[in-house]
């Protein structure tokens, strides 16, 4: 069994007019994405996703370790994650390099659970059919109806928990969370995500409110290079404190667990290093008495590989569910992803067991001749005039 080819899939969404998401980066025009596909000479296919600049992941895959990887039997993977690794290490270790490994790592799992007749998550120690799964989004509304209104429709869609996003302003915050947690009611879970906005004062006056509410934890309310406030966050508090979907590789992970800045870590498998190096990073959190729960915002591949890990570690919480519209996670495979009561199901077919949609394949590809389009992605921006400067944030203090 050896690597016959690597395909990389770049694709783009626009949000119809009226429909974009209001977030702290300012406004969502559309999403994007990049899947790896690999064959091998026997005619198995292994998926993966990578979340990064497109044009960089096409790059790193197709020009650089490509021609390293063809021909070499992809049940091997960590010895694959290695030669990656030291190809791209004087460049990546962190960012694109490590999001285009992964991505290619987890088209690797793919495939050995394939060879051997097994699921992933069975592959990787874990005897779960089924994880916990959130539904996030609940962006930032001028009307907390309309906010009241999405949360009760994670409801019905099945979750049991959802992810709300603060640091609007300390009033909004404030009343956002009351009119979340009054909507799903006590029984429900309620999650927080500060998008990096707050100071040390605001979060930690912030987390009162969220322990009152029964908050289930409080994501990022720092940048990820402000490990010194996080360390000095968590003791204050009595809400348990969350990070690292802007972190890579067992690196990144070990610098804040070590420093005690953590209660939950958040690896995203096509972002900090593919299945193999989330694994490590989950075990390494295990080590320290933290929590996994990673984070997906970009597409199902990349959804069901994470649930795959989750259901593997021993302190594997959950998994995250985008639920703004993005045709990425509802659309892309060929047999939808199912939520019953909470827990999102995976199936017992070997490997991740999953197959793409090929109509919304040919309808989103991005061709490969073409670079990224200007637009406000979310996490990525491209042009200038998708730039809009974030209104500081209004304390109740000031």
């Amino acid at each position: 069994m050896k690597i016959d080819q690597i395909e990389l899939i770049n694709l783009r969404f626009t949000y119809p007019p009226g429909h974009e998401v209001k977030a702290a980066c300012g406004v969502v025009t559309g999403r994007i994405t990049s899947l790896v596909r690999v064959t091998t000479d026997n005619g198995m296919t292994g998926l993966g996703a990578a979340y990064s600049h497109p044009d960089l992941v096409r790059i790193i895959v197709e020009n650089h370790l490509k021609p390293f990887l063809l021909g070499h039997d992809p049940r091997e993977v960590e010895a694959l994650w290695d030669r990656m690794y030291s190809l791209t290490r004087w460049y990546g270790r962190k960012g694109a390099a490590m999001s285009a490994l992964g991505a290619l790592d987890t088209a690797f799992w793919d495939l050995r659970g394939k060879a051997l007749g097994r699921p992933v998550h069975a592959l990787l120690g874990g005897d779960r059919d089924s994880v916990p799964a959130y539904g996030s989004g609940l962006n930032w509304h001028d009307d907390l109806d309309d906010l009241a209104n999405e949360a009760a429709s994670y409801l019905d869609q099945g979750f049991r928990r959802v992810k709300m996003r603060l640091g609007r302003s300390e009033a909004y915050d404030v009343a956002a969370v009351e009119t979340v947690r009054r909507t799903v009611g006590p029984d429900r879970d309620v999650i927080v995500d500060a998008s990096h906005r707050y100071s040390l004062e605001v979060a930690e006056r912030i987390a009162k409110v969220l322990a009152a509410n029964n908050v289930f934890w409080f994501e990022e309310p720092f940048s990820p290079e402000d490990i010194d406030n996080y360390v000095a966050l968590r003791p204050r508090i009595a809400v348990p404190i969350a990070a690292g979907e802007n972190d890579f590789g067992v690196q990144g992970f070990r610098e804040m667990l070590r420093a005690g800045a953590l209660d939950i870590a958040q690896p995203d498998v096509s972002r900090a290093g593919g299945i193999t190096e989330c694994l490590r990073i989950g075990r390494l959190a295990a080590e320290m008495d933290a929590g996994v729960a990673t984070h997906t915002w970009s597409d199902a591949v990349a959804l069901i590989a994470n649930a795959h890990l989750v259901a593997a570690l021993p302190n594997g919480i959950t998994v995250e569910v985008d639920r703004t519209g993005n045709p990425f996670i509802d659309e892309l495979l060929a047999e939808p992803w199912q939520v019953k009561e909470g827990r999102l199901q995976l199936s017992q077919a070997p490997g991740l067991g999953i197959e793409l949609n090929p109509d919304m394949i040919q309808r989103l590809a991005v061709p490969a001749d073409q670079k990224v389009v200007d637009g406000n992605y979310a996490d990525l921006i491209f042009g200038a005039q998708h730039l809009h400067a974030t209104p500081p944030y209004e304390t109740n203090a000031g």
